[in-house]
């Protein structure tokens, strides 16, 4: 007899023993032939999927309730291949990788699917491949690539001012997320969290106690603090990080030479150009460290897609301290030709308090 019969004449001798006895009775006997006729369906499953299903390897239908639940993971997408656990003991690695998963775990699918990092397009779909530049719209709409995209100073100023720094939050996201799976890819390890552990911290701590202060709950400024306090902490080691890519060079053979005032510096093995600590500063002192930033970034980046670099305008041009190598505060202040272009001609301030 076939397997499939099983479980029908189970369940056909159970209705008819039913229909014969008294009600209190059949409430009993189905719930003893139910046992049996579960066992049937699962001996059908099991002959179905050992006894050669399909000769054309069509794979046997599943059972549902033997397919194991999807683990929520740290990864996922093509970006974490290749990528491995963390190693024992290393707690910066494990923080980092930890909050940026529980932070994109509190995101909306929808959200999650558009701000994905995706390999670059523009050639090919290849991360390491010889990228064309991508123009404005493009690359102020862009999810996170890998490699990261390069967005100079004066496109992310055209971007931010117009929409009261809205678009800012969207550059800082791209821009965290983009180095957070560059350094898991490259070295297997992560010392930032990414878009959404860097960024979203923030949001719920000062959205969660500026509600809070609005509705007199006590201390709730306590959150706004200590989302501020990570949002800078956050920047700091931003700086830190754009050093340490710009110290150890481009991935590219080829070198990119940085024109300040009477000086000059390559990319690969020069000089980090940022002080982190200016973060910590009251402004316009750390929007200097921070516009810097972003010039050296987009250098860098513009150097791992294979592009030349187009030149920057508002860092270059207009405002020569963006773009100039490393300097000190004591010779910022000493020297106007690097604040502003209508101050580039001035000779530098010879007092001796001013000097290094």
């Amino acid at each position: 007899m076939a397997p499939r019969h099983a479980e029908l004449l189970i369940l056909l001798a159970t209705a008819a023993r039913c229909a014969s006895l008294p009600p209190f009775a059949t409430r009993s006997a189905a719930a003893r032939a139910l046992p049996r006729a579960r066992a049937a369906r699962a001996a059908v499953r099991g002959a179905e999927s050992t006894a050669g299903w399909d000769p054309n390897g069509v794979p046997p239908p599943l059972d549902v309730r033997t397919v194991a639940p999807a683990r929520a993971d740290t990864v996922v997408g093509w970006e974490a291949e290749g990528v491995p656990p963390p190693r024992d003991g290393d707690f910066v690695d494990v923080f980092c990788r930890g909050v940026n998963a529980a932070c994109r775990a509190s995101v909306v699918g929808p959200f999650r699917a558009a701000a994905a990092i995706r390999p670059s397009a523009t050639v090919g779909g290849k991360p390491g491949s010889s990228l064309a530049p991508a123009g404005f719209w493009e690359k102020a709409l862009s999810p996170p690539e890998l490699p990261p995209i390069s967005r100079p100073a004066w496109l992310v100023i055209a971007a931010s001012v117009p929409t009261l720094l809205g678009w800012y939050g969207w550059y800082k996201f791209s821009t965290e997320e983009e180095l957070f799976w560059e350094e898991l890819r490259e070295s297997g390890r992560a010392t930032g969290c990414g878009g959404y552990g860097t960024l979203l911290p923030f949001v719920y701590a000062v959205g969660i106690g500026g509600a809070g202060k609005l509705l007199s709950v006590p201390h709730a400024e306590v959150l706004v603090e200590i989302g501020s306090v990570w949002i800078l902490a956050g920047q700091v080691n931003l700086y830190r990080r754009v050093n340490e890519i710009w110290a150890t060079g481009v991935p590219t053979s080829s070198e990119i030479e940085l024109e300040g005032p009477g000086e000059s510096q390559a990319v690969a093995g020069g000089e980090p150009p940022l002080h982190a600590w200016w973060a910590l500063l009251p402004p316009p002192l750390d929007v200097i460290v921070g516009l810097r930033q972003l010039h050296f970034l987009a250098r860098r980046n513009a150097a791992g897609r294979g592009e030349a670099w187009a030149g920057d305008a508002v860092a270059e041009t207009l405002f020569p301290f963006i773009s100039a190598p490393r300097f000190t505060l004591r010779k910022l202040a000493r020297t106007p030709s690097m604040w502003f272009w209508f101050t580039a001609g001035m000779t530098d301030f010879e007092q001796d308090w001013l000097k290094d």
